[in-house]
């Protein structure tokens, strides 16, 4: 018997397409891997990756030559200096409306010839008003003098105002040291004048407690020496001071 030889014959398919395919999986697996490394990158890193891969992308158009989906975000400095433009229109009004309650103040003054006990100073913390304590206190004592307390009521009516504002009342002295039966210090003295003070004008059933604070220095926050009559008489005060309403309680 013959044998018979098989013959095994191989079909040999062409492979050679896998290479290119390898190379594309490769390139979108580096794609991806960066993408996902750089979920926080801004304009300039975007722009930098997208010509690194279009350099290494021969032909054709590269997905990264469209325009990019990341907005441009507005520079900081411009936002800062919008804020700052906003808050320069604020304290401007504020000053206004400041000097229109300055100049109410002032019209009583005259007509009341007050000048010389009363004056009042646009600051930078607001309006201040200024009494000097000898209209309003004898020596040692914290209560308001019955002949003044007529002021205090006058003066209430003009802090009446709408908006309304915060306002802060304070009493100073001199420095001569004081010990008495009710006060130790000129601090002690100081708070209670201004305390006194303050329940007078809240009288005036226009005006809201809630807006209202006293405070008491004693003689550490001089305006003038005290090595002087005259500069220690300027020393004992009441002032008011009339905030702005970007400083209100209610804000």
């Amino acid at each position: 018997m013959s044998k018979k030889k098989k013959h095994h014959h191989e079909d040999h398919i062409d492979e050679t397409w896998l290479i290119p395919y390898a190379d594309l999986l490769t390139l979108l697996l580096a794609l991806f891997i960066v993408l996902f490394a750089s979920s926080q990158l801004d304009q300039k890193k975007f722009e930098e990756i997208a010509r690194s891969f279009n350099s290494a992308i021969s032909g054709g158009i590269g997905v990264f030559d469209f325009p990019s989906p990341i907005e441009e975000e507005q520079p900081q400095s411009q936002s800062i200096n919008k804020k700052k433009q906003q808050q320069n229109e604020q304290q401007r009004q504020e000053q206004k409306e400041l000097q229109e309650i300055q100049a109410k103040i002032n019209q009583y003054i005259e007509k009341q010839h007050l000048t010389g006990e009363l004056k009042t100073t646009l600051t930078e913390e607001g309006l201040l008003i200024t009494i000097l304590n000898d209209i309003l206190f004898d020596s040692g004592s914290a209560d308001v003098r019955p002949q003044d307390q007529k002021l205090a009521k006058e003066i209430s009516r003009l802090l009446v105002m709408n908006p309304p504002r915060n306002i802060i009342v304070s009493g100073h002295t001199d420095n001569v040291p004081i010990r008495n039966s009710k006060f130790s210090s000129n601090w002690e003295l100081s708070v209670m004048r201004a305390v006194n003070f303050m329940k007078l004008l809240l009288e005036n059933k226009q005006l809201d407690p809630r807006w209202f604070s006293a405070k008491g220095y004693g003689e550490f926050k001089p305006v003038a020496s005290n090595d002087t009559a005259e500069g220690r008489m300027k020393n004992r005060r009441v002032e008011i001071l009339i905030l702005p309403n970007n400083q209100s309680k209610n804000e």
